[in-house]
């Protein structure tokens, strides 16, 4: 028998998960073309996911006990609509599970969490040359920004701005 969307289990990711989830991380990474980018380790996202302190959550996607995909996300804030929101980091279906609306189900249900704990928006970002991607977001109503752009510092260049004596430390 093929399981079909209806057997899909829906469940925060655990601490035991996180290899799962780096391994998953790792294929959207190769899937997208830009492997080399994931510098992220098992350890880290053990430690900043399931520690003190987690910096964002997963939302895990099982058929008949098999991994099938996750969404990794966590809060942000609008001051311009005085409201909180999520942000998806990553959205992950294994291959022989997609066209089984795993992800729209994964998206919906962290939406859900969301607007019970008072959000109002989701965001994410797509990689450009992702046109899969960005068709699957726009069928499902999660549109394109035309007025935003993503900026961002990273590794050796961040910290050298982070640490200049300009950043508003007060000795």
């Amino acid at each position: 028998m093929n399981p079909t969307s209806n057997d899909v289990l829906l469940r925060p990711g655990r601490i035991d998960d996180v290899e799962t989830i780096h391994a998953a991380i790792l294929k959207l990474g190769t899937h997208i073309g830009a492997p080399e980018e994931i510098i992220s380790t098992p350890d880290d996202l053990r430690t900043y996911g399931f520690g003190e302190k987690p910096a964002f959550s997963t939302l895990i996607a099982e058929v008949g006990g098999e991994f099938a995909g996750l969404c990794l996300h966590f809060s942000i804030f609008s001051t311009w609509m005085g409201r909180p929101g999520v942000y998806v980091q990553d959205l992950y279906v294994a291959d022989r599970f997609r066209g089984r609306k795993i992800g729209e189900r994964l998206l919906r249900h962290v939406a859900a969490q969301c607007r019970k704990e008072g959000g109002v928006y989701l965001r994410l970002s797509v990689d450009t040359d992702n046109e899969g991607a960005k068709a699957f977001y726009e069928r499902l109503g999660i549109a394109w920004s035309s007025y935003e752009q993503t900026q961002k510092i990273i590794g050796e260049a961040f910290f050298a701005f982070a640490d200049t004596p300009e950043n508003g430390d007060h000795k």
